[in-house]
């Protein structure tokens, strides 16, 4: 499902970012909330309380630059209209070591603009690949998405979500069993219905 930008027509852009973002929805549903991955992320979808943005950037300083602008948007956003945002960046950081890298300078921004305990990032990539496991590991996929996205949330609606999802500790190790029954034959599948 992953899609190149190069094979995009610059000249209507936004037609690109609706391919964009419909991609990424097609994951949010299929993936995160058709495998229940995460079971909080359904609530904001289905209440349209996610924020969308197909940044424009190609180098981790731009990348960095619209991170910064969308961490203040959300911090400022009413909860009802903005919970969360999907910062989705498909001309940059292709290469998951450049991306890796980037969240270093993400979590430090975070702490540079006074947001740490407000907002936290989360990380997706097409070459998501957890420290100590191999590539082609089928537990890589818990946060493998079609682009290169960080995830920005609020520490207010994690520390709900937790209170009213009892097992929120057991959801990684439950992520792993759903993925390993699955197969890498069986992740294709699911994710080619419905598009």
């Amino acid at each position: 499902m992953p899609f190149s930008p190069a094979s995009a027509n610059a000249a209507h852009p936004d037609a690109f970012n609706a391919t964009v973002i419909g991609h990424t929805q097609h994951w949010l549903t299929r993936a995160v909330i058709g495998l229940n991955l995460c079971p909080f992320a359904k609530a904001v979808h289905v209440k349209q309380q996610i924020r969308y943005v197909v940044s424009e950037a190609r180098d981790l300083e731009g990348v960095l630059s619209d991170l910064e602008v969308e961490l203040k948007r959300l911090d400022a956003a009413d909860l009802e209209h903005i919970d969360t945002t999907l910062v989705i960046l498909p001309h940059a950081l292709a290469a998951f070591v450049e991306f890796n890298d980037c969240l270093f300078f993400a979590e430090r921004l975070v702490t540079q603009l006074g947001l740490a305990g407000t907002l936290q990032v989360a990380s997706f990539h097409p070459h998501y690949q957890f420290e100590g496991s191999e590539p082609d590991d089928i537990d890589n996929y818990t946060n493998r998405a079609p682009y290169p996205i960080l995830h920005l949330l609020r520490e207010a609606s994690i520390a709900r979500a937790v209170d009213a999802f009892p097992d929120a500790a057991l959801i990684y190790d439950r992520n792993i069993e759903t993925l390993r029954r699955l197969g890498h034959e069986g992740w294709h599948q699911w994710m080619s219905d419905g598009e």
